[in-house]
């Protein structure tokens, strides 16, 4: 038997894993969180078989599908949470995010939804949040952020922005950015802001008190 076979099957298998992630990155991003295995290896052309050898659960696919996304946005809000100005800190982690979903645009989802099983998501998603929550207090207490402003408003942010939907990543992160610059100029603490309305209390389905 010829001695590259070994490498001609470890290519072959790289290959199918990097087919399956690609489709389940993009069925995520335009049909959710809901699509199936079955879907995800359909559109992949491989069989359930080769699927499940990779990923035996749904939430280890998940996982695998967005486990770049949310060492970036651990990046993300880690610079943010180090840069001596608070207010420089916290644009950066709403453009910087919003861009991230615009090139990936199943991470918001994934990103929001408490996944079952995926316990080690929850826990960096969660450790995300809460120094999400130190730098806005940062810019909140040096008078930069508006003092009304919850984590509610970031996931309110987050939300919205799936509904940024382009032909192209390039096109979509042009969105992104002009949708940053809209929402950062709203969120700046100002004289001519009026109160807002009642927060819709999304914080318990997103990170435990």
């Amino acid at each position: 038997m010829p001695a590259t076979l070994p490498q001609d099957l470890r290519s072959d298998a790289k290959e199918n894993r990097d087919r399956v992630l690609a489709a389940a990155r993009e069925l995520f991003g335009t049909d959710g969180l809901d699509v199936t295995m079955r879907q995800i290896a359909r559109r992949a052309g491989v069989g359930p078989a080769t699927l499940y050898r990779r990923f035996p659960t749904k939430a280890d696919l998940v996982r695998a599908a967005f486990v770049n996304e949310l060492d970036a946005c651990r990046s993300i809000v880690v610079d943010a949470l180090a840069d001596t100005d608070p207010w420089r800190g916290f644009r950066g982690i709403i453009e910087q995010v919003l861009v991230l979903n615009a090139r990936n645009q199943g991470f918001t989802d994934a990103f929001l939804s408490a996944y079952p099983d995926a316990v080690d998501f929850r826990a960096q998603r969660e450790d995300a949040v809460r120094a999400i929550v130190a730098v806005a207090r940062r810019a909140i207490d040096v008078g930069a952020l508006r003092a009304d402003f919850v984590l509610d408003d970031f996931l309110i942010v987050l939300l919205a922005a799936r509904g940024l939907s382009s032909t192209t990543e390039a096109e979509r992160t042009r969105t992104a950015r002009r949708y940053a610059a809209l929402v950062i100029d709203g969120l700046r603490a100002s004289d001519r802001h009026g109160p807002l309305p009642p927060a819709p209390g999304l914080i318990p389905s997103v990170i435990p008190a």
